[in-house]
């Protein structure tokens, strides 16, 4: 008799994995009629914590998934069962080297919040400084690692688009999960976070009273624990509770936004999930707090964002479309004829008024993401991160004061770093240096016109029409017609031939001679490559 203990202790680990994924998907009929957002969600439940993560990070990629699955995804973002005390402390104490009671002069076992990495525990230090320490699961990072081996084979298996989505096109979920793996990577490694944070408070917290956030506790920090000083308030998305607390909403979410503005447009670096969730208020001073997640933007891609933001004022198609293509890569041959068409449409949409306050950036951006998407243009991550974080940070402020005008403040202030560019003011001079050498050129029109007609008279000016948009037909005439020519020189080839067989030619095989017979060879193999070539340009 086999023993099944053994036989299952042979069995690898991956393999053992590999079929409780393929087991889950299949309950959930997934190779039917692909994942709804209902199904994918609970499949990732089933799945476990690696897969919750993955649907929380993706739950904010409207960039990567569809609106539908994203909003259902959102449900994740709920509290998962919550380790033991014993796992927790023994964790602690393994990375610190040291017992709880000599790190902590007070550590609570029951925990503030739990999610699918990690745990918070409210703690007081031997100094008696509050803080609050994350603790990692254990094995999540082993158990993550190898789920995203296996998630990287079985990507190209699986469909991710329903029926209601298919004009948003299919999800690439190779690039999906080589993205996933990439952000849950830094997020396993509590010192990144740790690091995120101390430069947030260096570089982005200029006045503590006003808007503040965390302090690393460096001793208490490693890969697997990460301390910071505790923030004693709530969420803002306890509206209700700020009135009663006295604080007034506006002033709160004025210097929420001057703050978050400050990180964006003068410090290039800044808060990469700005939900209700990671903005406390504590005795009325708004507090940032957690840092996985951070997005960074460099002066030239800021620059190009201007230059988008003007163009679109200005409601210049052209030049909102070389900003839109600065921006992202191509990843093909772009159609710009139609992508100049589509841009002239949303121009149409946010143009309506040259006011920059009368315009949604937010809502611009995101659209403008979606429409390069659309024309195989890639975007590089730090521009989706910040759409992303505008649209959600957008959507904080309207909940805590709808009165605040948060668009038209961010454009006061792109105007005012529009003001103080050199290269703006550089290029309104060139522009109008070029205003005045147009006016000088126009004066010139009749004589070079007059000039340009006699030339034409007398033979000496060719003119040289450039039909645009025309490349794919004329590819397309052209290889028809080499397919066409080849077929009529392989029918020539072989009629040749087969007359040559009448005629007493050696050496002869069979009763044919051997250049009729090459002929017939070459004839037919021409043929056949012909009619594939026909065949695969339909």
């Amino acid at each position: 008799m086999v023993d099944k203990t053994n036989r299952e202790d042979k069995v690898p680990s991956w393999a053992r994995r590999s079929a409780e994924i393929l087991n889950v998907f299949a309950n959930h009929n997934f190779y039917v009629n692909g994942f709804t957002p209902y199904e994918l969600r609970t499949t990732l439940e089933d799945l476990g914590p690696t897969y919750v993560k993955i649907g929380q990070i993706m739950s904010s990629r409207t960039d990567m998934l569809p609106k539908s699955y994203c909003e259902e995804l959102e449900k994740l973002r709920s509290s998962v069962a919550p380790l033991d005390a014993e796992t927790v402390r023994a964790v602690i104490e393994e990375e610190t080297g040291k017992r709880i009671e000599d790190l902590y002069l007070e550590f609570h076992d029951e925990p503030l919040g739990s999610a699918s990495i990690g745990q918070a525990h409210y703690g007081v230090l031997l100094d008696g400084t509050p803080v609050v320490t994350k603790v990692q699961r254990p094995l999540i990072a082993d158990m993550m690692r190898r789920d995203f081996v296996l998630l990287k084979k079985l990507a190209g298996m699986v469909g991710v688009m329903g029926e209601e989505d298919e004009a948003q096109g299919a999800v690439d979920l190779r690039a999906v999960v080589g993205e996933l793996e990439k952000v849950t990577e830094e997020e396993l490694d509590f010192r990144v976070e740790a690091e995120n944070t101390r430069t947030f408070r260096a570089r982005c917290i200029e006045d503590d009273t006003v808007v503040s956030c965390p302090t690393i506790i460096d001793e208490l920090t490693t890969v697997r624990i990460l301390t910071m000083t505790f923030v004693d308030g709530y969420s803002i998305s306890h509206v209700d509770r700020i009135e009663a607390d006295g604080y007034d909403r506006v002033e709160v979410g004025r210097a929420l936004t001057e703050n978050y503005l400050h990180q964006i447009l003068d410090v290039g670096v800044f808060h990469g999930d700005p939900h209700q969730g990671n903005i406390m208020l504590s005795q009325g001073v708004p507090y940032w707090i957690d840092f996985g997640m951070m997005g960074r933007i460099d002066e030239r891609s800021m620059g190009v964002i201007q230059d988008l933001i003007f163009a679109l004022v200005m409601k210049d198609s052209e030049a909102l479309t070389n900003a839109a293509l600065a921006i992202g890569k191509p990843q093909g041959k772009v159609n710009r004829s139609k992508l100049v068409d589509d841009i002239d449409a949303m121009v149409a949409r946010y143009g309506s008024s040259r006011n920059l306050n009368d315009i949604d950036l937010g809502a611009l951006m995101t659209e403008l993401t979606d429409l390069l998407a659309q024309h195989k243009i890639a975007v590089p991550g730090e521009y989706t991160m910040l759409v992303r974080s505008l649209a959600t940070f957008e959507g904080v402020i309207e909940a805590l004061c709808p009165e605040f005008d948060l668009m038209g403040y961010l454009a006061n202030k792109m105007l005012t770093r529009m003001q103080r560019d050199a290269d703006v003011m550089e290029q309104l001079g060139s522009a109008l240096e070029a205003v005045a050498s147009t006016g000088l050129r126009t004066a010139r029109l009749p004589g070079l016109a007059s000039d340009v007609l006699n030339s034409l008279a007398k033979g000496r000016l060719k003119v040289v029409v450039e039909p645009a948009g025309l490349d794919e037909p004329i590819s397309k005439l052209n290889d028809m017609m080499l397919s066409i020519t080849l077929a009529v020189f392989a029918c020539v080839m072989f009629i040749g031939s087969a007359v040559m067989c009448l005629a007493p030619i050696q050496p002869q095989t069979n009763g044919v001679p051997l250049v009729s017979l090459i002929g017939f060879v070459m004839a037919v193999s021409m043929g056949l490559y012909a009619l594939k070539r026909m065949t695969r340009r339909r």
